[in-house]
């Protein structure tokens, strides 16, 4: 089974009444996020690799066109042109891994007007998604201050889909490893693991699991949480000197109670047996704010396993994202509704630096030029990507560190700013906005 027919029902019946009236002009769409969600103070572009494969393969199967003749809605000459459906389009985009804000294109999409319709749904499903989790998890990225951070997200995000593409766009945020054995083997992520209470469990003492686990993992992380931490911490001490120089843990992982005591605590015990060299991994219901906490105690952690709260988007669980004509037939086309104003036309994003920080961006039309580098690129023509428009996952991932270092530092607090970033609309998108307005907004 495709993709094609992962779209809104009303997709497919505009799409049939474009072709009955014949409506098939160059139209312009715009994907973009219309206001930060309140603890977001930018967001982290991701997902345009899989959208562009996503164009790139749009085909409607032969099971799909029968699906939707049993729909009664779609005529015989409808179901025929959709045998040899294709996305004939352009795209432009920003580059994964690039900070943006509110209004500014995620990406914009240059197609006959069916086309372009068309592809609404499952775009911004894909780009929203990925861009609302990398936009969490560059936060826990910073709240680690360079320690480690594995994604262990899979068994509670929602769906399978989502846990492969959350894996994604948190490494390219900045994480190091995945446990998720499918998203390594799909996108070239590191992956990484301990071991669950179960394995502790099933064995007649906490020292006999840890020593059976070692004997096949020397280097390994050893769970010391399923009865008694520190009590935990004891029987790996003991195993320590069971094994002498045949012992080769890695580190201890804790996941319950208070983190920061307990690494605490840990530390001085494996120090005082010598045992410095064993590193403290924390996990347990952790986000950007625990683990800023944490830290802010000045607990010993070496790294950390974050989960379910990044993988949901707990605190902000979706973005306000849109993808809206701006453009049809060569004519200036917008939204006026109250709080969903659009502005006008194909578009391009400058963005400006003073000594390697960014001062300014400047939304504007296409046609116009301003300081500072331009953002949005063509990445996709005639319904085929383009050579190097998309970087690789670890390229991406570059990029994204590279782009945030370059933020002002108050944009990288964890708490909401009240000073926001200048983001500049172009008096020509305004003259633009103001004049579908005098064509429209008194009903003409």
């Amino acid at each position: 089974m495709s993709d094609a027919l992962f779209t809104d029902l009303y997709e497919l019946t505009m799409l049939q009444a474009y072709r009955r009236e014949g409506m098939n002009q160059e139209a312009v769409f715009d994907l973009f996020v219309r206001t930060l969600p309140a603890q977001r103070n930018y967001l982290i572009a991701a997902g345009l690799d899989q959208a562009l494969a996503y164009l790139e393969n749009l085909r409607f199967d032969a099971a799909e066109i029968e699906y939707l003749r049993t729909q009664q809605a779609f005529d015989d000459d409808f179901l025929t042109y959709l045998r040899d459906f294709r996305f004939t389009g352009d795209v432009y985009a920003v580059a994964e891994g690039t900070p943006v804000f509110a209004q500014q294109p995620l990406l914009e999409v240059v197609a006959p007007i069916a086309e372009a319709q068309l592809v609404e749904t499952c775009l911004m499903n894909t780009v929203h998604y990925q861009t609302g989790v990398a936009s969490k998890g560059v936060r826990v990225v910073d709240a680690a201050r360079g320690r480690p951070v594995v994604d262990f997200g899979a068994r509670r995000a929602h769906g399978k889909d989502a846990a492969l593409h959350s894996a994604r766009a948190l490494y390219l945020a900045g994480y190091t490893a995945t446990s998720n054995v499918a998203a390594g083997q799909q996108f070239g992520i590191p992956i990484a693991g301990t071991m669950a209470h179960s394995y502790v469990q099933a064995h007649d003492s906490e020292l006999t699991a840890f020593r059976r686990f070692a004997e096949l993992y020397p280097d390994t992380t050893l769970l010391v949480d399923t009865y008694d931490t520190l009590e935990g911490i004891e029987q790996v001490i003991r195993l320590a000197d069971e094994l002498g120089d045949a012992f080769h843990v890695g580190a201890v992982r804790l996941d319950s109670g208070d983190l920061a005591e307990l690494a605490g605590e840990a530390r001085r015990r494996l120090d005082r047996a010598g045992l410095d060299n064993v590193k403290l991994f924390l996990s347990g219901g952790l986000d950007e704010y625990t683990i800023g906490k944490i830290l802010a105690a000045r607990a010993p952690a070496d790294g950390f396993g974050v989960g379910t709260g990044v993988s949901v988007m707990s605190d902000a669980p979706f973005l306000d994202a849109a993808y809206k004509l701006v453009g049809y037939g060569g004519i200036d086309r917008g939204k006026l509704s109250p709080g969903k104003i659009t502005y006008p036309g194909a578009k391009q994003l400058f963005r400006q630096f003073r000594g390697g920080v960014m001062v300014q961006d400047i939304l504007a039309r296409r046609e116009e030029t301003h300081p500072g580098i331009p953002l949005l690129h063509q990445v996709m023509a005639g319904g085929k990507r383009l050579p190097a428009a998309t970087a690789a996952l670890s390229a991406a991932r570059d990029h994204c560190l590279s782009q945030r270092e370059s933020l002002p530092a108050w944009l990288r607090e964890l708490d909401p700013t009240d000073k926001p970033y200048p983001a500049q609309i172009s008096e020509a998108l305004l003259t633009g906005q103001r004049d579908i307005a005098a064509r429209y907004g008194r009903g003409g």
